[in-house]
């Protein structure tokens, strides 16, 4: 049975009215709106946040009107029936564990009994885990060097950020793509958090060819506490060939570039450039109005901020040119086209976070570099790492 499209993906970025959207459910009886609690609830949150809790409850008040059930106040076998739904069209079970939470939260701010805390949805949700297993994909980390061992002697080899780095071109997207990288690289940041940067985050460091970014606000920091990461001399430099370039002083840092390539004309109509002579076009220039018209390249820099949905296809487009450059030359085609399949935006984060492992770094560290509240993410990220580094891994390495 398809489901709407979510509101994230067909209102971008627009302001959700939660109140607006609760009158629009399929009740049972009128409810009563807390407009207050409502109002406080929006105010404390996220637009990202709101968004995602306004699309999950339209999708699951749209299964319900298809199958004459009632979204609110929902009973706990149709919340359970809803989830099995959800699995068979391929939900995994962290996005059923956010469909639930969505759900309980509506109902929570309507004052209305939730459904969700029934032993049953908690059954019916378990057995989802056990059957299809509750591990999460993992984005495929982009490392600075790649899957090396040594992160400070070995050579960079496989899908590597150096690479991508220098495989960058000196026009205007290229000389954006080189800082966006380096930066999301050195900071870890989250694609919402990338595209925030400004100019004015930057601020000087002890070191005078680095930097510090100041980080207003997080998806762990919603009350705006604040953080600061570090900017190499790499980031550095990378971030001012690309302002100089593209002529921004203040605002977004990294903005969308516009592209616009004209082809070469000739003067004379159905006659190409590389048919006319060096002593006809001279004579032509004598005798025709207009000179031939040679291929160029425009760019339009944007006032606004990049979109944080943008960003996981400029890294696969980066690593698609750098592949075609030779930049990644030990990597086949059918190696490019298996790795590019779990390249996301959030890559750069998962990447960093397995180089501090692989340096020797211990969890309070990079919890710290990275702005975790939680170790289960960081352990999750490394989880491989730490088997093929851990007792057994070197036992075996040493024995053969």
């Amino acid at each position: 049975m398809s489901l709407p499209a979510p509101i994230s993906s067909r209102r971008g970025r627009q302001a959700v009215d939660l109140a607006w959207e609760v009158t629009k459910l399929n009740c049972r009886s009128p409810i009563t709106i807390n407009a207050e609690l409502i109002a406080a609830y929006q105010a404390a949150s996220s637009p990202h946040s709101l968004r995602a809790l306004a699309s999950d409850i339209e999708a699951f008040d749209h299964w319900c009107r298809r199958n004459g059930r009632v979204t609110s106040p929902a009973t706990p076998e149709t919340v359970a029936d809803y989830l099995d739904a959800r699995a068979g069209q391929g939900a995994k079970p962290a996005s059923l564990g956010r469909y639930k939470a969505s759900i309980a939260k509506i109902h929570q701010l309507l004052d209305i009994k939730d459904p969700t805390q029934a032993e049953l949805v908690k059954l019916r949700l378990r057995a989802i885990r056990r059957e299809k297993g509750s591990t999460q994909a993992q984005a495929r980390p982009l490392r600075f060097k790649g899957p090396v061992r040594n992160v400070e002697r070995d050579a960079p080899r496989g899908l590597n950020v150096r690479g991508l780095l220098e495989a960058c071109a000196d026009d205007l997207p290229g000389l954006r793509d080189r800082a966006l990288l380096s930066v999301a690289y050195d900071t870890g940041l989250r694609a919402s958090e990338l595209v925030a940067v400004e100019v004015e985050h930057i601020v000087d460091a002890i070191d005078p060819e680095a930097r510090l970014l100041t980080i207003s606000r997080s998806k762990g920091d919603q009350e705006g506490k604040g953080a600061t990461a570090f900017l190499s001399p790499r980031s550095v430099r990378a971030i001012a060939a690309w302002t100089a370039a593209a002529d921004i002083e203040e605002g977004p840092l990294f903005r969308r570039v516009q592209v616009r390539r004209y082809k070469a004309r000739a003067a004379v109509k159905g006659r190409r450039i590389e048919t006319i002579s060096g002593r006809e076009s001279w004579d032509l220039r004598k005798t025709l109005p207009k000179s031939v018209v040679p291929a160029r390249t425009e760019y339009d820099v944007g006032e606004g901020a990049l979109h944080p949905g943008s960003i996981g296809p400029i890294w696969r487009a980066m690593i698609r040119r750098a592949f075609d450059k030779g930049a990644l030359s030990d990597l086949t085609a059918d190696d490019l086209a298996q790795l590019l399949k779990g390249v996301s935006a959030h890559s750069t984060r998962v990447g960093l976070n397995q180089d501090l492992f692989a340096s020797g770094e211990d969890l309070a560290g990079i919890m710290d570099a990275l702005r975790w509240k939680s170790p289960r993410m960081p352990l999750a990220y490394n989880r491989n790492l730490a088997a093929e580094q851990g007792a057994a891994g070197r036992l075996i390495a040493k024995i053969g």
